[in-house]
């Protein structure tokens, strides 16, 4: 086995709204690792934001930990889940690849074989850090019952109701609209096939089904007047601790309308049977190689410059944001 590296350097929130990078050792890798060299990471802005700033819920602490996930809430803790990388050690099948993983912010890592997916050839490095978001997009419009020809809205066009965008106007005969309130994301709508509205200018839709990826009450009363008799909407953000109120005294009742979450740690229960996590994650992975999605990718950062990054999270540009590890991506 040749020279491997025993040290490994990973971002960690140290306490909320502080981060930095530190040294911690890595083990040698086993029968069934793979050591994998890290390319690029993503940072997925709702859910790490809220990690960074100590947002979530005591009580979900056990249900939010990702999957290689160390140190416990409010921190220190590494999280994260967003890796490509090159498999410099491991089963055959991987070495010299590049893999995704549900893997923190490292520099270097071993993963268990399982942990790692094979890129494929035709999706370039860093759009594949979007296939977690990509998974979650998948199953939300899975848990929605979403079906070709119905009238589909989505409130709230950041990177997660981007994607489900992206795949609702791939449905044959679907007639889809985002509504945001920043303007500028008309041009994305478009370029995926999909009309755009901001609240105050959509008309009153009737939509079978409505995805809700704002994040605010307002949105989600939105996602309500558009919804159709006996219509689904689907919650698709994540608030954590933060309360949210909602005006449900118009049509919501009269109209038989159900709000349902969605979640991706889960499959979709009506896949469940025959969909295990990982055929998910490769679909995600697979649905990725249309060159259109690079809209969905933000501005690109050093890894050593990832700790004040986290710090200006909220004003960094649109699209999810690169952290780079090389100084080129392949």
């Amino acid at each position: 086995m040749p020279l491997l590296p025993d040290r490994a350097t990973a971002f960690w929130t140290l306490a909320p709204g502080k981060g930095a990078l530190c040294q911690q050792e890595l083990p040698e890798p086993l029968a069934g690792d793979v050591l994998v060299r890290t390319l690029v990471t993503g940072i997925s802005r709702g859910t790490e934001s809220l990690v960074f700033r100590g947002g979530v819920p005591p009580d979900l602490y056990p249900i939010m930990r990702c999957p290689f996930q160390d140190g416990d809430f409010p921190g220190p803790v590494k999280y994260g889940y967003a890796l490509v990388g090159i498999a410099d050690y491991g089963p055959a099948n991987l070495a010299g690849r590049r893999v995704f993983s549900l893997h923190p912010h490292q520099n270097v890592a071993v993963i268990p074989v399982e942990g790692c997916r094979p890129v494929p050839d035709n999706v370039p490095t860093e759009r594949a850090v979007l296939a977690a978001n990509m998974e979650t997009a998948l199953n939300i419009l899975w848990d929605g019952g979403a079906a070709p020809g119905q009238h589909i809205a989505i409130v709230g066009g950041g990177l997660v109701g981007g994607l489900v965008t992206y795949l609702a106007a791939r449905m044959p005969g679907a007639d889809v609209t985002m509504v945001d309130i920043d303007p500028t994301r008309a041009s994305i709508a478009h370029a995926f096939g999909a009309r755009f509205a901001t609240p105050d200018t959509v008309d009153a839709l009737e939509c079978d089904l409505v995805i809700h990826a704002s994040a605010t009450g307002e949105g989600l009363e939105t996602a309500l007047r558009l919804a159709g008799m006996e219509a689904i909407v689907v919650e698709a953000s994540w608030y954590g601790d933060r309360p949210v109120t909602v005006a449900l005294g118009g049509g919501f009742h009269p109209n038989r309308q159900r709000i349902i979450s969605s979640q991706v740690g889960k499959v979709s229960p009506a896949f469940r049977p025959r969909w295990t996590l990982s055929r998910r994650l490769d679909k995600a992975l697979s649905l990725l190689a249309d060159p259109v999605l690079d809209l969905l990718l933000g501005p690109r950062i050093d890894f050593a410059d990832l700790p004040q990054a986290m710090v200006d999270l909220s004003s960094l540009p649109f699209g999810c944001p690169i952290v780079r590890y090389q100084r080129s991506v392949p």
